[in-house]
């Protein structure tokens, strides 16, 4: 649907700082994209228009219901190589306008929403000022650059890339194009979590101490996966869903279930679990919790120095059993420069724990508990947070001490970022960072030994061959950059 505004009008009001605090107050580091019921039916004209790339789970419950409940933004656009999924897609978006809407009043989705089968031919659309990518790993900093030269702002789904190597080009590309973009590592936003912030807040300002663990708990991944080889869907452009990756059959398992009805959508796809497209829960769970403890370090544009582990994988004297091939059991563990040791395994309980020489903190998304003391509870009377003390967590952080970019919500501090051209909580520099900390530890694992890593160079030492070959990997020429 072509905006009745022109495309350069809405282009310089999305630039203009000044026109920030349309129906807002401005307050420091807080998003000024408001929810759609403060605006109802009148709706400033100069909206945020949005494309979805991707169609899929993460897409569709996830980044359309959050996207939806601002009246600033409305998606335009939808594109997925599986057309059964594109097809579905603005059914699917206006399910989550209406849902927004009968929740908070606002937008309902009442216009035309294009329906693209080529992500490429969707960014050619000058109408669309930004996109959202849910898309398998290996497809992120690919079609990332090619949606920030193509002059959109990016919400790009973890983990940033599939290789150290890809990652540095999309960083680099946000920054030659001058781009927003965000990383969905909502952890860093208040809603829904507001115990990350206030952990790492904890620790920057010393109330556990001088910090010399953290402890990052992961779950796990079962082997398995049908290896029966299948007829390639007729809905399904499985040569372009495989990308710049090799070419291998098809089967059901390595991809997503075809299955287009809102369940069959939201079932957890296979290529989670083949290292052609993802690298398993190192990258799925840990670009969320190695990020958290970047954040708590002040970390954020740096890695670990050493790193070294153990892993299983599902194969044996005959080769992988099934399909499926990431890691299984694992504990990894690395080193920075700062002293601290990160400790990474799935025998350890889902979330992070800073300890410090004066006691320790651990938090994460659910209730959970590992020690007889009391924490704080929130209103719904989950204990997001837990300590060696609980007096830890009543502590007050001061005005003059560090308080960290304090984020609503993600996407709505991404919306807020395209209007005033500020970076946002989770910049690609950021995500990079922490993606490049779950790869190394993935490495680690493969390698099967101690690895030592400049994380300013980013590269190396010791001219390790085997380590540093697998900082990339081949890609087919016509997917690539």
């Amino acid at each position: 649907m072509k905006n009745k505004q022109s495309n350069s009008g809405r282009r310089k009001f999305l630039g203009d700082a000044a026109k920030l605090a349309t129906g807002s107050m401005i307050f420091s580091g807080m998003p000024t994209i408001v929810p759609a019921s403060v605006f109802g039916k009148n709706a400033p004209s100069n909206m945020i228009n949005v494309a979805s790339i991707g169609c899929g789970r993460i897409s569709v419950s996830h980044d359309m219901s959050e996207i939806a409940k601002y009246a600033g933004a409305r998606i335009m656009a939808v594109c997925d190589l599986d057309q059964k999924r594109a097809d579905m897609g603005p059914e699917n978006v206006r399910r989550n306008y209406v849902r927004a809407a009968e929740k908070n009043g606002g937008l309902k989705g009442d216009w035309d929403i294009k329906v693209y089968y080529d992500y490429k031919e969707m960014l050619q659309n000058k109408d669309i000022d930004a996109v959202h990518i849910s898309l398998p790993d290996h497809q992120h900093a690919i079609v990332g650059v090619h949606a920030v030269n193509a002059g959109k702002d990016v919400y790009l789904q973890k983990p940033a890339s599939l290789t150290i190597e890809e990652g540095r080009i999309l960083a680099d590309a946000v920054k030659k194009t001058g781009r927003i973009l965000q990383m969905g590592s909502q952890q860093r936003s208040i809603d829904p979590w507001p115990q990350f912030k206030r952990a790492c807040e904890l620790v920057r300002n010393g109330r556990i101490g001088q910090v010399h663990t953290i402890e990052v708990g992961l779950p796990g991944d079962p082997g398995g996966g049908s290896t029966v080889e299948m007829p390639v869907p007729a809905n399904l452009n499985y040569d372009a869903w495989l990308g710049a990756t090799p070419e291998v059959y098809y089967t059901e398992d390595r991809v997503h279930s075809q299955d287009a009805s809102w369940r069959g959508i939201n079932s957890r796809p296979g290529w989670l679990r083949h290292e052609q497209f993802g690298a398993g829960m190192i990258t799925g769970w840990g670009a969320h919790h190695i990020d958290i403890g970047h954040w708590g370090m002040g970390l954020d544009h740096s890695g670990p120095i050493e790193i070294w582990g153990k892993a299983s994988f599902p194969q044996d004297e005959k080769g992988y059993k099934g399909l499926w091939n990431v890691h299984g059991i694992f504990r990894t563990e690395a080193l920075y420069e700062n002293g601290v040791k990160m400790i990474v395994s799935n025998e350890l309980t889902n979330g992070v724990k800073f300890i410090g020489s004066e006691g320790w903190i651990w938090v994460t998304r659910g209730n959970y508990r590992v020690t007889d003391t009391d924490p704080v509870a929130d209103n719904n009377g989950v204990k997001p947070l837990d300590a060696s003390n609980p007096k830890i967590l009543q502590s007050v952080i001061g005005k003059n001490e560090i308080h960290l970019y304090e984020s609503s919500e993600q996407h709505a501090n991404w919306l807020d970022s395209i209007k005033s051209r500020k970076e946002p909580v989770a910049p690609i520099e950021t995500g990079h960072r922490s993606c490049s900390a779950c790869l190394l530890h993935q490495i680690a694992m493969k390698v099967n030994r101690k690895i030592y890593w400049d994380p300013k160079k980013e590269q190396f030492k010791n001219d390790d061959k085997e380590a540093t070959a697998m900082l990339s990997r081949p890609r087919r020429k016509k997917y690539d950059f």
